[in-house]
């Protein structure tokens, strides 16, 4: 059986593929990548292998990526040093033998420089160039947004405001589960013929904040309302709210970019690979805000 590494295995993603793989393959078929080995005791007690290691050391790569067959490479969160830290990642897995990396990447269809979210994609689109020009197997998994981030961007006084205040128009996005992006990953890293492949891993359905509000109003019973402001009032509402500056700028990006329609796609491989239908955001979104109804 292919031994299997998952790099980033202590957070949210890393943890929730390897407890998808343990449902499909032995833990002795497993190794995971650490930076700090004291947070892999759980892992260490189900008998899967624990590799130090972080994308910032090269040589640490190389040595833990030795006899590994497939890499499950999930991508740094440190925008500024992604495309060093990658790039020590593609580089380390040709000289360690990896016969097959799958990388988790993100849709887009604005390329460009002009993009909204350019220096959040830059990382992915030079990763996705370095594994295609490496002469390695890949498997290119381009996930949609988190369904589990619309909270977020929806901001936790919505029943209190009454209002869905994000500046992302009219625009869709085809958001899927988290959990079901990671059922997704050891789908495809426990069968054959995902060889060199791309895929858009996407929700059926494409939503709009303004559906965001409406759903949430159908839960609660409370009238919510969508306000799509302009991106110069969405910041300064944001920053006389208190927050830090890079999330004004992050979120602001992300809105103008579900605005333009970039995670709007219909060409989705997500419940193909998934193997069934994924989860509404109706579905959701009940989980979340039925608990708030009183």
């Amino acid at each position: 059986m292919a031994k299997i590494l998952i790099t980033g295995a202590t957070g949210s993603l890393g943890q929730e593929i390897v407890k998808q793989l343990l449902d499909r393959t032995a833990a002795s078929n497993l190794a995971v990548l650490v930076r700090d080995e004291a947070k892999a005791v759980a892992f260490k007690a189900k008998g899967i292998e624990v590799r130090t290691g972080n994308y910032d050391d090269y040589e640490s790569l190389v040595a833990a990526f030795r006899n590994i067959d497939k890499l499950y490479f999930i991508s740094g969160n440190d925008i500024v040093k992604r495309v060093t830290q990658h790039e020590n990642v593609v580089k380390a897995a040709q000289e360690a033998g990896v016969k097959h990396v799958f990388y988790t990447s993100f849709q887009r269809k604005n390329e460009s420089a002009d993009s909204p979210i350019a220096q959040l994609a830059e990382g992915h689109i030079v990763t996705e160039r370095l594994l295609k020009e490496s002469g390695l197997t890949y498997t290119l998994l381009r996930h949609n947004i988190y369904m589990d981030f619309i909270p977020m961007f929806t901001g936790d006084k919505v029943l209190e405001t009454g209002t869905v205040f994000f500046p992302s128009g009219e625009g869709k996005l085809n958001v899927m589960l988290r959990s079901e992006m990671a059922e997704i990953g050891a789908n495809v890293l426990t069968q054959d013929g995902h060889e060199n492949k791309v895929y858009n891993v996407s929700g059926a359905v494409g939503y709009s904040f303004g559906d965001v509000a409406h759903i949430i109003s159908a839960i609660t019973g409370k009238s919510i309302a969508f306000v799509s402001p302009d991106v110069a009032t969405y910041k300064n509402v944001l920053q006389q709210a208190g927050v830090p500056q890079e999330y004004v700028e992050m979120f602001a990006g992300f809105g103008e970019a579900f605005k333009q329609g970039e995670f709007d796609t219909d060409t989705n491989d997500g419940e193909a690979l998934l193997g069934r239908k994924s989860t509404t955001l109706e579905l959701f979104l009940g989980k979340v805000y039925a608990p708030a109804v009183v």
